[in-house]
């Protein structure tokens, strides 16, 4: 792959994309834009948070998404008792009586923190060192993680009993908050005759460790117009209030903006979003393509948005086209 343009390797992540795309869709029904923009955020060198109730193959989708790229692959289960060192690892004494560090599960290519928010914060910060620097410090020692590596995070909403609100560091490291909502009618009948007979799917390994990366150093590299930096860094500083941006429906509706890490993203993931459809520069729709879940966990609304019936995606969309 290293003799390849960057026109031949975007030719050759599209066709990759739409293969891992019909792998996953073996078993996973429906959910179009989930499975996209999961993969995008892998593409991206980001992480994802996949928010929605129970039930809904939040899960299943993330297992399925880590088989087909042939990735090592943890779960950790979230729960009220779990401790930091059950993340990243803790010292044991061995036979020699010496302290030796035994590694968590924090320490695969694809790190899957099952309802994420239903351990309290202390055990929720535990994944801030590892998703920005891609290294975990126990005892002392700096411990680097293997790469590619990515947490992709379920959340049940937070209104249901026994969750704990993620911290605002936490939510800012993840570049995508991915609404899971419940299939169609079809869709849930396909889900029925699949999952209540004996049909078993083999699912083939589609890309490799060494491709992604490559992948995501191509979208690095991917140029960008003056006027697609221009429109994202504007985009967000209009969420920000007391700034020379300030929409009016910010001073209205919203408590706190987004920081400079929003833009960012939506840099890169109107980079991939063009990448995939075979494009080789982002325009300014492919990142009103990516707004919502990349800013949707970053700005907070007040209680008149609330009660006037504002959602965070109507804001967005106003901010967007005005």
């Amino acid at each position: 792959m290293q003799n390849l343009s960057d026109k031949e390797s975007v030719d050759l992540l599209v066709k990759k994309y739409n293969e891992l795309k019909s792998e996953i869709h073996k078993v996973i029904v429906g959910q179009e834009e989930v499975v996209k923009l999961v993969l995008m955020s892998i593409f991206s060198k980001g992480h994802s948070l996949l928010v929605g109730v129970p039930g809904l193959a939040k899960t299943l989708l993330i297992s399925t998404i880590s088989e087909s790229l042939g990735l090592s692959f943890k779960r950790i289960q979230f729960t009220p008792d779990l401790m930091p060192s059950d993340i990243v690892g803790s010292e044991i004494l061995d036979e020699s009586r010496n302290f030796k560090f035994v590694k968590g599960p924090i320490f695969a290519n694809i790190v899957l923190a099952d309802e994420i928010n239903r351990t309290p914060p202390k055990t929720q910060a535990a994944l801030l060192e590892a998703m920005q620097e891609k290294t975990v410090t126990a005892a002392g020692h700096k411990y680097e993680l293997d790469k590619p590596f990515f947490v992709l995070a379920t959340q049940n909403p937070i209104e249901q009993e026994g969750t704990y609100p993620l911290p605002e560091a936490q939510l800012d490291r993840f570049m995508f908050n991915i609404w899971v909502d419940y299939p169609n009618y079809e869709e849930e009948i396909n889900i029925v005759k699949n999952t209540t007979s004996n049909v078993k799917v083999d699912l083939n390994s589609i890309i490799t460790g060494e491709e992604i990366i490559h992948f995501q150093d191509l979208i690095r590299r991917i140029p960008v117009p003056d006027a697609v930096y221009e429109y994202a860094v504007k985009l967000v500083a209009k969420t920000r209030k007391n700034g020379d941006y300030t929409h009016p429906l910010t001073e209205k509706y919203l408590d706190w903006g987004a920081g400079p890490r929003a833009s960012q993203y939506l840099i890169i993931g109107a980079k991939c979003h063009a990448a995939i459809n075979g494009k080789y520069s982002p325009d300014i729709e492919d990142v009103k393509a990516v707004v919502n879940p990349i800013l949707r966990h970053r700005i907070v609304r007040n209680y008149r948005a609330e009660a006037e019936g504002y959602s965070i995606e109507k804001i967005l969309s106003e901010l967007m086209n005005s």
